[in-house]
């Protein structure tokens, strides 16, 4: 949900649509600056917060950030940025923020997922018990980008020095992209048992749910309308009938396209499969 307006503006475009739980920017995605939160907006989003029943919120981090950057200044500006959405998404009492683990450029695998985990120690770094998780999604694997493999995930997980800060947003359109099928329950079954055993499922604490324009394996990043695309709606019947993923928030990123008509649409769909589980 958009924040145009103030955060609390996105719970109630949230709230019309009635939603269960939402994803939010806690500062404009495609700028580095941020203005501070005052205590008045912060308590608008509290009241807001209250009245929806809306839960659990949570935050996407900035899409400049890029912790896998070989330029200084971009990583510099990307762990300090990070840390700042860590802080702005504790003052909102957010469970967790989705980051991108980043792009290496050019500079390999290995050294981008070494600057990953620095950068996530980095930003980390004196954060409470308690304070917001990082999420980090996987990836469809464009270009540099890294997570799109699960064991790129389980790496940088095992290479930063609080593993427990860190969960895992599971994105359908990326692992799709990435060569992860999941269009039947014989190969989601597949996916889901490799996923648990290099990562664990305990570590999927959140979903974007997303079709995508793709064919598997093409890593291509761009996601359609639930039911429009190459996955279709039979791999989200298959998810949504998991029952180990029922308490898991799970959020659209679908094309918006104009007003709310597209979420309105999506929603329903997946609505009606839950429905069609109890």
């Amino acid at each position: 949900m958009s924040i145009a307006g103030g955060v609390d503006q996105a719970v109630l475009r949230g709230y019309r649509l009635r939603c269960d739980t939402i994803q939010i920017f806690v500062k404009s995605n495609v700028q580095w600056k941020m203005r501070a939160l005052n205590p008045e907006e912060r308590s608008r989003f509290a009241a807001a917060r209250k009245m929806s029943g809306i839960s659990p919120l949570f935050a996407h981090s900035s899409y400049l950030i890029n912790c896998a950057s070989a330029d200084r200044d971009v990583l510099r500006r990307s762990v300090s940025s990070l840390r700042e959405e860590l802080r702005r998404a504790a003052e909102l009492d957010l469970p967790f923020i989705v980051l991108h683990p980043g792009a290496h450029g050019g500079a390999g695998e290995r050294e981008g997922i070494k600057k990953i985990a620095g950068g996530l120690d980095e930003a980390l770094a004196g954060c409470p018990e308690g304070a917001p998780k990082i999420l980090l999604e996987t990836t469809a694997g464009q270009g540099s980008s890294l997570g799109w493999r699960f064991e790129q995930l389980a790496e940088i997980m095992a290479a930063v020095e609080r593993p427990e800060r860190l969960g895992v947003c599971f994105d359908t359109c990326h692992v799709f992209a990435a060569g992860y099928d999941i269009r039947t329950g014989e190969a989601y079954g597949r996916v889901m048992d490799a996923f648990d055993r290099i990562l664990g499922l305990g570590r999927i604490m959140a979903f974007h749910l997303n079709d995508c324009k793709g064919p598997p394996g093409s890593r291509l990043d761009r996601h359609e309308q639930i039911g429009k695309g190459m996955l279709g709606v039979r791999a989200f019947e298959i998810l949504l009938g998991d029952r180990r993923f029922a308490g898991v928030p799970m959020v659209l990123e679908t094309p918006k396209g104009t007003g709310m008509a597209a979420d309105r649409r999506n929603l329903r769909i997946l609505r009606r499969i839950l429905q069609s589980k109890v």
